[in-house]
């Protein structure tokens, strides 16, 4: 397949987030601020589309000052060693994307559902393409070990992170 069009993400009308269970009890949504995604099509057909995402890891926003911090630090990401998380496609049949994620030094197959919401022409003449993709990983795969019980015994941070995406994407001339 001829893979001749380039798609670059709109990153004012995108968000990378993530969700994981506090002490069994609450979701804490956070996002990276800082990412960038592209696809290359056949046209307007995303099957079989090569998408690319990466994301700056000290950007992410939980907000919380204190949590954030530690996210960056060693127990978790590691920005400083580490500043980029990275995600290459290696197949999309419409509904199922694969590909590999990297997270600090670790690189795992990872399947995300992914929904083409449509394509369409905005009224500045850009044809745009939505998505909203959804995934789970566990956190220890990729060495984000850090654990902590409390006095009762529950977990603070479930190994599972719920990861969604919504993005879209700009044609590019």
């Amino acid at each position: 397949m001829n893979k001749n069009t380039n798609w670059s993400i709109d990153t004012a009308h995108s968000e990378i987030a993530f969700k994981v269970k506090h002490m069994m009890i609450s979701t804490v949504t956070g996002h990276f601020e800082d990412f960038d995604a592209t696809a290359k099509t056949d046209g307007d057909n995303f099957k079989d589309a090569d998408f690319s995402f990466n994301a700056k890891t000290a950007s992410i926003n939980t907000k919380n000052k204190d949590r954030d911090a530690h996210l960056k630090s060693d127990d978790f990401f590691n920005a400083e060693k580490f500043p980029e998380l990275k995600f290459v496609s290696k197949s999309f049949d419409g509904e199922k994307l694969t590909g590999d994620l990297t997270i600090r030094d670790i690189t795992k197959e990872v399947v995300l559902d992914a929904e083409l919401n449509g394509v369409a022409v905005d009224p500045y003449g850009q044809t745009k393409a939505g998505f909203e993709m959804k995934g789970e990983i566990n956190r220890k795969d990729f060495n984000l070990t850090w654990s902590a019980v409390t006095e009762a015994g529950s977990i603070v941070v479930s190994d599972k992170v719920k990861l969604v995406a919504d993005v879209q994407f700009i044609k590019q001339a």
